[in-house]
């Protein structure tokens, strides 16, 4: 399939969801994050999710993370639309956020790090089996993720398509993704 079919499938299969199926994938997610090996992880970037877009709630993960392994840097994303890039901000609390003109929670006063995050938690509607994901077409991550040796790690509601058939060169692949049926390492 095309990136335009399966962004527009996934988009199809999430607007479906109940509140009820929203509330248990999410906590299936965050089963499935539970089990990474977090002893090497100094540092995480993790995306902040539009929930009105029943995106994966990622507050579960940090509150998680928060909880039981605080010396764990939390390091989120504020997105320059002019320049359609990323810039990365420590995370202390939802109480420093606002919503952008996309409905996106970003950092309001928190400031700009320069850590490099040893995990990458990667927003997608969709992936393959080969690890390529569909977004919303913006390239915001791919670029971000050109220079990276993070792991870069999935979250998916849906089980992988089989392929994705327009990939790109600019394309960055998963390293693994977490689903509600399991991990996959790619």
């Amino acid at each position: 399939m095309f990136k335009v079919q399966v962004r527009k499938q996934a988009l199809q299969q999430r607007n479906f969801l109940t509140s009820n199926d929203y509330v248990l994938l999410n906590h299936k997610l965050l089963e499935g994050f539970k089990t990474l090996d977090f002893s090497k992880i100094s540092s995480i970037h993790v995306f902040l999710p539009i929930l009105a877009n029943k995106e994966p709630n990622t507050f579960l993960l940090i509150d998680w993370l928060q909880e039981n392994y605080p010396q764990i840097e939390i390091i989120v994303p504020k997105a320059d639309f002019e320049s359609s890039l990323m810039r990365s901000y420590r995370y202390f609390s939802k109480a420093d956020l606002v919503l952008n003109s996309y409905h996106i929670p970003e950092p309001k006063n928190s400031q700009e790090t320069t850590t490099i995050p040893d995990v990458v938690l990667v927003p997608l509607l969709a992936f393959d089996l080969k690890g390529h994901r569909v977004g919303y077409g913006m390239g915001f991550y791919d670029r971000f993720l050109q220079n990276t040796t993070a792991q870069k790690i999935g979250l998916s509601f849906f089980d992988a398509v089989t392929e994705i058939n327009d990939v790109h060169l600019n394309d960055i692949r998963l390293d693994k993704c977490i689903t509600p049926s399991g991990t996959i390492d790619f």
